[in-house]
């Protein structure tokens, strides 16, 4: 069966067809844009617990009714790449029919700033950034390797999550840290930048001057934006910084981590597992990594406690980004927690209407777009992100510049 077929249109019609790829540490993302004016997406879905002994494959239609869900274990990201594509040839006909497959890079460190087609000379550079994310790198570059081999004429561009951040001003990316150091870039980078550009364009008919946006999920992290310019994040050298997320444990005293290596005589890798995979919701709860599971279960005392340290952390960053704003104008709540969880919201904004942020509880239930109360000078806002989206747009820009050279 094939899929959404469509005719090709000349570079006027400017229709291009674009796979995205957007790999997590033990999932992998995936949408087929039809990129024109309409921007549809054709096919999309995810695997999930890739790694472990159970895992899933789920693809959805254009009106995201579900073609295929099945359990399915798939032992790495170049087996589940491999997957999808013979899922694609298979049910959606010819992969030559692709321009592009553009995906998502969490770490551009200082010398990727833009989206970049992928070379040689790239991919060994981009090789040279896995110390900064190696929770992260590694699967990205498996899957480009793995689809430089089966489709090596096919264009691939990578997006660096890192990208939106390069605005931040000198004082809101140095460590205070020896100057040989800074000098080694050994820096502030922060992340989740293509989710902070999709938020940006939604915003561009409503947007005041000051921004603060939570992308609130599996990973957490908050941004602060003054006209269209990052200003200020919370993550920081690497995703592990920042706010308390679903495994992870964003700040520490540096000192945490000395003891932890000369006191408790832990090597370095059983550290980063514990910092990035056995702390944050799930460490603290002792239960699980998922709020809505310790929403449940709040009245645990644990559960209850992982709940109100991640609430307490969101509303002392929000406090501190708003002072580097000068003030603001719009709040806006993305990602999974920040989406879905009015509680959370509820429990973040309680308490900041010295900071003009008042919320509406109704239509907070309602996770409508808007949350914030019609007195409220602040605008509340909740935004579903769209990385893929975002990413679809950043390649098509670049593939349009080129068709028409």
């Amino acid at each position: 069966m094939r899929l959404n077929k469509h005719k090709r249109l000349s570079y006027g019609g400017l229709l291009i067809d674009i796979l995205t790829v957007n790999c997590g540490s033990s999932s992998l993302k995936f949408a087929l844009y039809n990129m024109n004016s309409a921007q549809s997406v054709s096919v999309s879905g995810s695997f999930e617990k890739i790694g472990l002994s159970i895992g899933s494959f789920h693809v959805k239609g254009a009106s995201g009714n579900t073609l295929d869900k099945i359990d399915l274990r798939v032992l790495d990201h170049e087996s589940a790449i491999e997957e999808l594509f013979e899922w694609l040839e298979t049910n959606h006909g010819s992969m030559e029919k692709l321009d592009a497959v553009g995906h998502r890079f969490v770490h551009g460190g200082v010398r990727f700033t833009k989206p970049t087609i992928v070379t040689a000379e790239v991919l060994q550079n981009l090789k040279e950034l896995v110390p900064l994310a190696p929770d992260h790198l590694p699967q990205e570059i498996i899957v480009i390797e793995t689809v430089c081999k089966r489709y090596p004429k096919l264009k691939q561009i990578v997006c660096f999550d890192t990208a939106f951040h390069t605005s931040l001003p000198s004082v809101a990316r140095t460590f205070p840290l020896p100057r040989h150091l800074i000098e080694q870039r050994i820096i502030k980078y922060g992340f989740h930048g293509l989710s902070y550009e999709f938020i940006m364009e939604e915003l561009k008919a409503t947007i005041g001057s000051r921004v603060i946006i939570a992308h609130l999920g599996s990973g957490c992290s908050m941004a602060a934006v003054r006209d269209g310019r990052s200003l200020d994040t919370t993550m920081g050298f690497t995703p592990t910084g920042g706010l308390m997320m679903s495994t992870r444990s964003g700040d520490l005293d540096p000192g945490v981590i000395l003891y932890l290596l000369q006191e408790k005589k832990l090597s370095p890798e059983t550290v980063s597992e514990l910092l990035n995979k056995k702390s944050g919701l799930l460490g603290v709860s002792d239960i699980t990594s998922d709020m809505q599971e310790l929403l449940a279960k709040q009245k645990d005392d644990n559960a209850g406690e992982a709940i109100e340290l991640f609430c307490y952390q969101a509303k002392k960053f929000l406090g501190a980004l708003t002072v580097v704003l000068g003030g603001l104008d719009t709040l806006v709540f993305t990602g999974g927690i920040g989406e879905n969880a009015p509680v959370i919201r509820e429990l973040i904004c309680r308490g900041m209407e010295f900071m003009n942020v008042k919320l509406d509880v109704g239509l907070n239930l309602e996770n409508s777009s808007v949350i914030s109360s019609k007195k409220s000078p602040v605008t509340v806002r909740v935004i579903k992100t769209n990385e893929e989206l975002m990413i679809a747009r950043h390649v098509y820009k670049l593939i349009s510049k080129i068709k028409k050279e």
